[in-house]
């Protein structure tokens, strides 16, 4: 093959390459710039850089996704904008979060009612299930809460073996979560709401996951990983790991 052939097919490769790949830039700015977003949750997005959570998780336009433990619901608005009108967003939250704190249900009901395509969904966090399989998954600071000593025995198994049924095939799960000291497991978990990344790749990988990525955006080495993520030291700018994996059959 000459210099002059190989060059054409290379240009062709790239072409092809810029055609598939979607305008997601556009679709996240427009997504984060939706007036119909909280004012409160809008001024956040410079800590929580969403836009690059979204392209990490590739989320893209007609997606169906899901929001697992969406608190707030900071990401469950961002997520609706993203995948569009032709698109789904499940929002879950957990009876058990509702019952500590009732908020939790007015802000799901709320998001439900702001958006059209979001569809609310509440069980508890070991019966999590959707209507149907979705493309990806996102949770941001709460893996570790199926770890949580008031659970039953038996959730962290049964909540990871959910997320797994809940995806498509080839479907993707994103984990954000607060880094706790390496071999502590899941022992951080109830005391200062952390966990260590290699437990949860671990945990994850024998549910069938396929590990498929990680984002260092959110990672602060500076953070001893000692302290609790709510004390007013450290939250905000916690050490954070983001772990994408995926399905495969």
């Amino acid at each position: 093959m000459t210099k002059t052939t190989l060059l054409a097919a290379l240009m062709l490769v790239l072409a092809a390459s810029a055609s598939a790949k979607p305008d997601s830039a556009k679709s996240y700015a427009a997504a984060l710039a939706d007036p119909a977003r909280p004012e409160v949750q809008r001024a956040r997005d410079d800590a929580r850089k969403p836009a690059e959570l979204l392209a990490f998780a590739r989320v893209k336009p007609g997606q169906k996704v899901a929001d697992y433990i969406m608190g707030g619901g900071y990401l469950t608005h961002i997520l609706s904008g993203a995948v569009g009108k032709s698109g789904t967003v499940y929002a879950f939250q957990p009876v058990e979060f509702v019952t500590y704190r009732a908020d939790y249900g007015k802000e799901q009901d709320q998001v439900a009612a702001a958006r059209g395509n979001v569809k609310p969904v509440r069980s508890l966090i070991s019966a999590f299930a959707l209507p149907e399989t979705v493309d990806v998954i996102i949770t941001v600071q709460n893996f570790h809460d199926l770890y949580l000593k008031p659970m039953p025995a038996g959730t962290p198994e049964k909540g990871i073996a959910a997320l797994y049924a809940a995806l498509k095939p080839g479907g993707t799960l994103v984990v954000v979560d607060h880094v706790a000291a390496a071999g502590t497991g899941s022992t951080a978990a109830d005391t200062i709401h952390r966990i260590d990344p290699a437990f949860t790749r671990a945990a994850l990988e024998q549910a069938g996951f396929r590990f498929d990525g990680e984002l260092a955006t959110w990672r602060n080495l500076n953070d001893p990983h000692t302290g609790n993520v709510f004390s007013p030291d450290i939250r905000g700018k916690t050490d954070q790991f983001a772990y994408r994996f995926r399905k495969l059959k």
